[in-house]
């Protein structure tokens, strides 16, 4: 694997530490992990959808948890008598325990997750405040200042 050296660009960057934070733990994530297999798929321009194959498991068994921008997929299934006493002649489905964490961008909320047909489906949504949502300043001249000025000598006689 190849390792990727970014400290020219934290040298540049300023206020930007949770996006540096997330490059350095992304560079460092095992790459051989893949259980549970997922899709990513944008739905629309604000809404995507995370779609977790987990054959085999039920809604008891899937912890959702979303903290500090980061959605977090556990799953742990309890093993009971039966299942230790199978014999099996091929074990091809991996009912496994796994965690499956997804970093998040700000202002992208979790809105439900559904679990059908083996697949846990996570609906997410980006909802951008009105205060960071782009507004138009209009654009006064300097003979506005003047009428501003000569409306408060006006109101002022």
């Amino acid at each position: 694997m190849r390792t990727v050296d970014f400290t020219p660009l934290y040298r540049t960057i300023v206020g930007f530490d949770r996006l540096a934070d997330m490059i350095d733990t992304a560079a460092k994530q095992e790459t051989g992990v893949a259980y549970p297999p997922y899709n990513i798929e944008q739905v629309s321009e604000h809404e995507y959808l995370i779609e977790l194959a987990v054959a085999g498991f039920s809604e008891k068994d899937i912890d959702v948890e979303v903290q500090e921008n980061v959605l977090s997929v556990t799953g742990k299934r309890a093993v009971n008598d039966t299942q230790e006493a199978r014999n099996f002649l091929h074990r091809g489905i991996a009912e496994r325990s796994f965690e499956r964490r997804f970093h998040l961008a700000d202002h992208i909320q979790v809105r439900d997750a559904r679990l059908e047909n083996g697949l846990l489906t996570i609906r997410l949504e980006r909802e951008v405040p009105e205060a960071m949502k782009p507004r138009r300043i209009e654009v006064n001249g300097r003979s506005g200042a003047k009428l501003l000025s000569g409306a408060k000598k006006a109101s002022a006689a």
